[in-house]
């Protein structure tokens, strides 16, 4: 997608301004001209193409599936957390504006956290005045309630094996963390303008994505906090892809959805591959569980469009 027809599609709502600086910011860092395609990924069986299987009225910031194959999305514009059943079944709003509007994952007993203050606002100052809530919500019956405060505006949320909960803040650097017995450390870690989260299968690594304006993707030692490892440079994350939301396939690999470069990188060996493409705007991938609905082994898509897309190119049969 042309840079300035991306600039037309985000400068809209409350969240335009910090959107339209972080595209201005990657393209003042690098070169004039289009993003660069990643290499592709090395082929398997051919995929088929995505296929679209749900369609939110809204911007949707990120997806999680949980053991009974729904997938739940929050909703950035209104603030709601959305349940949908199964691929082509209708998005029911399970809460009303609970300020849901950053990353969403479902803990083991199948409860969802939920980030807030994922705005312009709670972005900017997030690191100087950490005011924002977790929030544990109620798969079925869509109840809400603070699981844990005084963190910086939560953009990406990640789940460790052990229960413990990292999150990100866009506008910020700091890295929070919450202990499965309540406690909150807003800057547990820093990394420059931190975006999508995840954890690595042993629980002894956090990856972080770095958005702008020198994209990469971070490794954290959880043993040692304080020194976060450049692991992907800048030179490989274009600098106008902008890097977003973050999942582990099932050997542990990273895989990242970019909004302007429109493709999801599998990362392998040190560098980052596609595994599709022309999906520009993309918010967020996860993949599915259980054996129905948004089913194990399927790698779904999520965007700024509000459409939930499944993506053949990403899957991992038998998984």
């Amino acid at each position: 997608m042309r840079l300035d027809r991306m600039l037309r599609t985000v400068l809209r709502g409350p969240r335009a301004g910090f959107v339209a600086a972080a595209v201005l910011a990657a393209a003042t860092a690098a070169p004039a001209g289009p993003a660069q395609a990643a290499a592709r990924c090395a082929p398997g069986a051919p995929a088929a193409a995505p296929v679209r299987v749900a369609q939110l009225p809204d911007w949707v910031e990120s997806i999680a599936v949980d053991g009974r194959g729904r997938m739940f999305a929050t909703a950035y514009f209104s603030g709601r957390v959305y349940r949908i059943d199964a691929p082509g079944s209708a998005p029911v709003a399970l809460t009303g504006d609970v300020g849901a509007n950053g990353g969403i994952v479902v803990r083991e007993d199948g409860q969802l956290l939920v980030g807030t203050g994922n705005d312009l606002a709670h972005s900017l100052t997030g690191d100087l005045f950490p005011t924002s809530r977790l929030l544990r919500v109620d798969p079925d019956s869509g109840a809400v309630r603070t699981y844990a405060s005084g963190l910086g505006g939560i953009d990406g949320v990640a789940l460790a094996p052990d229960g413990t909960v990292y999150t990100t803040t866009l506008g910020g650097r700091n890295i929070g963390r919450v202990t499965p017995d309540g406690r909150v450390d807003p800057a547990w870690a820093r990394v420059p303008q931190p975006n999508g989260i995840a954890v690595s299968p042993d629980g002894g690594e956090v990856y972080v994505v770095q958005t702008t304006v020198a994209p990469g993707l971070y490794r954290i030692p959880v043993g040692d906090p304080a020194h976060p490892r450049l692991w992907v440079s800048a030179g490989l994350f274009d600098a106008l892809a902008l890097p977003d939301g973050l999942t582990l396939d099932g050997r542990g690999r990273p895989l990242v959805a970019t909004h302007a470069a429109g493709e999801i990188w599998r990362v392998e060996d040190g560098r980052p591959c596609s595994v599709e493409s022309g999906l520009p705007l993309s918010t967020q991938i996860a993949y599915g569980h259980g054996d129905r609905g948004f089913s194990a082994g399927r790698l779904y898509r999520a965007g700024v469009d509000g459409t939930v897309y499944e993506v053949p190119g990403g899957a991992e049969p038998g998984r």
